[in-house]
């Protein structure tokens, strides 16, 4: 009260003074200083961010309005939901809303925006279906602060495509395998259901999935013929005469690229410990196809994996069209002759090199593509190799690996790097690394990073990940954003081109402390590119977990705590803006009547 008499005083002594001292206009004065002092008093109001008492009764409460896509579901109660909580206060949705207002959350999680609305100190209530994804973590504290209305949407009989699993990348000539998963809900009755996978407009194959109570998994197979054009394809995978209420949960989407070449192709003269433990270690960490053959006598061949017999002649196609050629043992010569882009030798596995045997203990051989996979590990006490073949690295060669015989002497390269007129090689000069693989814990660690590592380095820049920035999953969910990391960490922000169900278009990604930006799309198919580098296929599915049925985790209760009478700031007052521009508008339209400036 104190600072308001102050600041009264203040405005009428100055108002006074410029119009009876400067202006010296007597009682002509009275209606112009009466504006000024007005104006003058609420500017200092505003200034010091004077506040007045609120009672509890004059608080309107803050609304949360669950707008995940299960409220827009088959069954729910959407437009009630906005009825009712226009009518219980101020109305804030917890998730984005499309232009006909209708709900695109793709996640029902609650707990960040009531833990921000009771911190307001208003009273706060909850609307929502009560199928929270987080219900676990809130807290019965923090729920006492709330009311909660819940509008649970009718269940009717649905069946679903839940899951699709499969490989990213497949070579022409391969297996296609996709895991999937049938749920059905209120469905006991159903036995079997007939999914299709289709690439555009062209559908590929389908098969019969069995179900037991409605509810069922399988694993589709398809070999793909050489009709199948290479590139990146969106497979739609979809329940075909679903026939239930439900249709956005009858299809999924799978990103797949076909390439024409094997990528990656191991062969040995003979089956092995070494060459088993790489081509599995090799198959788990490798972004290309993979394939891999045994010789079990001269021309009989078995391909590694699923030891099927397979001909000498396709042994040779994979090896002649090969990004990466690893070589176990003493293979044909013709083999040798092959310009691959890369290779991968273990020399010390041949008959006809020298092999020194005793344990060699290996430790990383100083800096080198492949040095950051033994980053803090103890690779001294690893088991030790077996044998060490005699390699002479160049002036120009890095050594990935190198070798003490007892732990005593000088030490040897065991593994040699080179890059040689655009093509990569490396030489492993020891036998027995299979035995890192098999100890299992950090040797086995070990052994996948550097193998991992090794195929990064011998690939170069053939893989998809080349450019400023990668999705980290090409498929998404409807109503989830597309996750994109940073590959270059000087990209703050960089352009993306869109070309998509509604044409072209541009957009921003801008990336965190993290290196991750966030893009949100409608579903359907999106080409893109990236400035700077980088491209491929985007897909956002029609289908969401939202749209299946889930149990209600919350039910309707009654705030317990209400809110306090407290003071509100005089700038949350609009009238008082208003008063303060009439006035200064008056005076103005006093002065001007009057002939003053």
């Amino acid at each position: 009260m104190v600072e308001i008499l102050a600041i009264a005083l203040i405005a009428a002594v100055l108002a006074l003074g410029v119009y009876l001292g400067l202006e010296r206009l007597g009682r002509r004065a009275t209606m112009p200083a009466s504006f000024r002092f007005v104006a003058w008093t609420l500017l200092g109001l505003l200034l010091i961010d004077q506040s007045c008492a609120r009672q509890p009764g004059s608080i309107r409460p803050l609304v949360l309005l669950d707008a995940s896509l299960s409220m827009a579901g088959v069954g729910a109660r959407w437009d009630e939901a906005r009825e009712t909580a226009s009518a219980l206060g101020d109305v804030r949705p917890i998730g984005p809303l499309g232009p006909d207002s209708a709900p695109l959350g793709g996640r029902s999680a609650v707990g960040d925006a009531l833990l921000a609305a009771t911190a307001a100190g208003r009273p706060v209530w909850l609307i929502t279906d009560g199928e929270i994804d987080d219900a676990s973590e809130l807290s019965p504290g923090l729920l006492a602060q709330a009311g909660v209305r819940v509008l649970p949407r009718e269940r009717r009989p649905d069946l679903a495509l839940t899951g699709v699993i499969g490989p990213d990348r497949v070579s022409l000539g391969d297996t296609l395998r996709l895991d999937v998963e049938v749920s059905g809900f209120d469905l006991p009755d159903r036995r079997e259901v007939t999914i299709e996978v289709a690439s555009g407009e062209q559908r590929w194959f389908s098969r019969a999935v069995p179900l037991e109570a409605g509810s069922g998994r399988a694993t589709l197979e398809y070999a793909l013929p050489a009709s199948v054009p290479a590139g990146l394809h969106l497979l739609t995978v979809s329940l075909r005469d679903a026939a239930d209420a439900e249709p956005r949960t009858d299809q999924r989407l799978h990103a797949l690229a076909v390439l024409p070449t094997p990528g990656i192709v191991v062969v040995a003269a003979s089956p092995g410990w070494e060459s088993r433990f790489f081509f599995r270690a090799l198959t788990d960490v490798a972004a290309l196809p993979v394939r891999g053959y045994y010789a079990v006598e001269r021309d009989r061949w078995v391909r590694m994996g699923d030891v099927a017999a397979t001909s000498a002649g396709e042994v040779e196609q994979a090896v002649n069209r090969a990004d990466l050629l690893v070589r176990f043992g003493d293979l044909p010569e013709r083999f040798g002759r092959v310009r691959a882009r890369a290779r991968w030798d273990w020399l010390a596995t041949g008959s006809g090199t020298p092999v020194v045997e005793g344990d060699w203990y290996l430790s990383p051989g100083g800096v080198s593509p492949v040095s950051g996979a033994f980053v803090a590990l103890p690779t001294d006490s690893f088991p030790p190799a077996t044998g060490l073949a005699n390699l002479a690295p160049g002036p120009r060669d890095w050594t990935g690996l190198s070798a003490l015989l007892n732990r005593r002497g000088g030490e040897r390269a065991a593994v040699v790097g080179r890059d040689s007129s655009g093509i990569r090689q490396v030489q492993v000069g020891v036998t027995g690394l299979w035995r890192w693989a098999f100890r299992g814990g950090e040797s086995e660690q070990a052994y996948r990073a550097w193998v991992a590592a090794t195929t990064s380095w011998l690939l170069g820049a053939s893989d998809s990940t080349t450019g400023v920035a990668r999705p980290i999953r090409a498929i998404v969910q409807q109503g989830r954003p597309i996750l994109f990391e940073r590959l270059r960490p000087e990209a703050a922000t960089v352009r993306i081109d869109l070309t998509g169900p509604e044409g072209p278009r541009a957009d921003t990604l801008r990336f965190d402390g993290a290196g991750r930006a966030e893009l949100l799309l409608a579903p359907g198919r999106y080409d893109y590119g990236l400035e700077g580098g980088g491209r491929g296929v985007l897909g956002v599915e029609v289908y969401s977990d939202e749209w299946t049925p889930r149990p209600v985790t919350l039910t309707d209760r009654e705030a317990t705590v209400t809110a306090s009478a407290g003071r509100e700031p005089l700038r949350d007052k609009l009238w008082i803006f208003g008063i303060l521009i009439g006035a200064l508008a008056g005076e103005w339209w006093w002065r001007r009547r009057s002939g003053l400036r």
